[in-house]
């Protein structure tokens, strides 16, 4: 569903002092480079021509893998989490459900849907690494007596997640159709308070997103591109930008149009010598409306961003 915003066809430039705890909200001392994003985010704007599927079918923008409510996580168990390990203490289920419906803001779409089994198995990758020094239940074996020395180096995560129940429900998933909910296997681990979903979706009707809208050429320097979405909320995007090792707090950027918006960041250049590497820092805009069904792309490939929890 599109929102007109009022906007009159015309693009809002609008610059956030809200940036996420860690980014900086000092405003820059280098050249004013909102004239060049505006000029580069107009054109990626005026490029994005996504096919059908992008307004008919089913496009996630995010990973398959979700998570229903708090974990409760550890360091253990978010690490495992994030890795993939898992250990199944049931049968899981390997008969193929009906088809299921996905409720679009602007229709209702039939998708087929995989099985337990085959979610499990996309959602279980791999074994952890062997406990060294720890017993099956993970947990270290020095510093654990009254005359015991106390160990100072924290243990490597080595335990895998315990699934115990599998049903088949629904999670909320950003799709290029706005945030709706999907059917999941939702898996009942031992290790979390809240269970974990993979999308039931078979493959064969899952879209993916169209490539860049850039026209290939590097960004202005002082300009940097934005690499994922980290959360979105009502009409706030919290999103991690690329910056050098070396320079200054981005100022988050942000064209704003009745179907897509654009966000990068400028930067002040670092002149001494550094390191070549690549920073990741956390920003957020507001916009003038919730972001619905509008499509976020990134002002250096032109390309749609994804939503990634981290």
């Amino acid at each position: 569903m599109r929102r007109s915003l009022a906007l009159l066809g015309l693009p809002l430039l609008v610059i956030s002092g809200c940036a996420a705890p860690g980014a900086g909200s000092a405003a820059p001392t280098g050249p004013d480079q909102r004239q060049a994003f505006t000029q580069r985010a107009e054109e990626v704007a005026g490029r994005w021509r996504p096919g059908p599927q992008w307004r008919e079918g089913y496009v996630p923008l995010q990973d398959a893998t979700v998570l229903t409510g708090d974990p409760g996580f550890t360091d253990e168990t978010k690490v495992a989490f994030t890795a993939g390990w898992y250990r199944d203490q049931i049968p899981m289920p390997a008969a193929v459900p009906p088809e299921g419906t996905i409720r679009f803001p602007d229709g209702v779409l039939r998708v087929p849907l995989v099985s337990a089994a085959d979610a499990y198995a996309q959602l279980d990758q791999g074994d952890p690494p062997p406990c060294d020094g720890r017993p099956a239940g993970g947990r270290p074996t020095v510093g654990t007596g009254p005359d015991a020395p106390v160990s100072t180096t924290a243990p490597t995560p080595c335990v895998p997640l315990t699934v115990t129940a599998a049903r088949l429900g629904r999670a909320p998933v950003w799709t290029s159709r706005g945030r709706v909910d999907v059917p999941a296997w939702l898996f009942t681990v031992d290790e979390l308070t809240a269970p974990v979903a993979r999308l039931a979706v078979a493959p064969r009707a899952v879209g993916e997103a169209p490539g860049g809208a850039a026209d290939g050429r590097q960004l202005p320097d002082g300009l940097v591109a934005a690499q994922e979405l980290r959360a979105v909320a009502g009409d706030r995007l919290d999103y991690v930008v690329g910056v050098g090792a070396c320079d200054g707090a981005p100022t988050p950027l942000l064209l704003e149009r009745p179907d897509v918006v654009v966000v990068g960041a400028s930067v002040v250049r670092s002149t001494g010598i550094c390191t070549a590497q690549l920073a990741l820092k956390p920003v957020s805009v507001t916009l003038a409306a919730p972001l619905g069904a509008r499509t976020v792309l990134d002002v250096g490939t032109g390309a749609p961003l994804a939503v990634r929890a981290g």
